[in-house]
């Protein structure tokens, strides 16, 4: 193999090869010290890993004739690769790749521009202060608290009196309707059912998803026509629903409105455990509010029959 060639092949595997290792480390050592069924990944883990691998790609090509758009598309390349050994070594679903593919492309394209600043000639003091600063933020990042609990909350009106909403919030009938929430649409799991074991605080409740997925709760609050609040106490680990978050508590809150209407009021409290927040809890909000909107509107559909 020619040298242009083994240095364009190096700046792909090698990247690939520390990101694999960084990554698989920092899994390690967060078995030991987390508490939680759920893996965290940090900050450093989707913002710093892929800038120190874009730079990595652009130390092997910094000597290589390549024009910017042959550069971004090798990039590509190293993300592409990066995203399908997410896949086999941390075994991630589909969705969940798709959701952190942005990121970690952005990302492999910031450090390759870094780079490309970092490895000119005479730029040693670039290169200390570049390094030191991605260190610095990877060991804080790694050893700051990341448990974080978050609140959605939706709001719909029901065109019927609130003696007839309340029995189909404590449990529903299977949803029929067709998906209209895009992610639901290519195979995240969406809820489908809700029964008891019993009308009182104590007695189990279960959410049912797609593909038999089962949530396991318990009522806390039981006040006929005004509130139900439940625990989640255990739930499926699947990659492409669970492993990331767990659904604390869920909450429904009905108000009559006194003119035959109900206002609906569907809460749900989570903890994430990937971050970026900015990035992450706008992905994790947007599923939340479509697993209540789903409910939401097929308690308000059967509440309104024959009304």
């Amino acid at each position: 193999m020619n040298e242009p060639k083994s240095k364009l092949l190096m700046g792909i595997v090698v990247p690939n090869v520390f990101g694999v290792a960084i990554i698989g480390m920092l899994q390690l050592v967060n078995s030991y010290v987390s508490d939680s069924a759920s893996s965290v990944f940090v900050f450093s883990n989707f913002i710093i890993v892929p800038t120190l691998m874009g730079i990595i790609s652009a130390y092997f090509w910094r000597d290589l004739e390549m024009k910017t758009a042959k550069k971004i598309g090798w990039s590509a390349v190293v993300a592409l690769i990066a995203i399908l050994l997410s896949a086999f070594v941390l075994k991630e679903g589909a969705i969940c790749l798709l959701i952190v593919s942005p990121l970690i492309i952005g990302f492999i394209l910031t450090g390759l521009a870094i780079g490309k600043s970092m490895f000119k000639k005479n730029n040693g003091l670039v290169k200390a202060n570049v390094f030191g600063v991605l260190l610095l933020l990877f060991v804080v990042d790694n050893l700051s608290d990341h448990k974080q609990l978050s609140l959605v909350s939706d709001t719909i009106v029901v065109n019927a009196p609130i003696e007839k909403v309340w029995p189909l919030v404590v449990e529903y009938e299977p949803i029929d309707s067709k998906e209209d929430y895009w992610l639901f649409k290519i195979g995240m799991p969406s809820p489908v059912q809700s029964t008891v074991t019993g009308y009182h605080e104590g007695a189990g409740r279960k959410c049912i998803f797609s593909n038999g997925y089962v949530f396991d709760e318990k009522i806390v609050v039981y006040k006929p026509n005004e509130e139900l609040t439940f625990d989640i106490v255990e739930q499926p680990r699947d990659p492409e629903i669970m492993g990331h978050i767990d659904i604390v508590r869920g909450q429904f809150i009905l108000r009559d409105n006194g003119n035959g209407t109900t206002t609906l009021v569907g809460n749900s409290w989570y903890k994430l455990y990937v971050f970026p927040e900015w990035y992450f809890g706008t992905w994790s909000k947007s599923i939340t509010r479509n697993v209540h909107l789903r409910v939401m509107k097929h308690i308000k559909l059967l509440s309104e029959k024959d009304v």
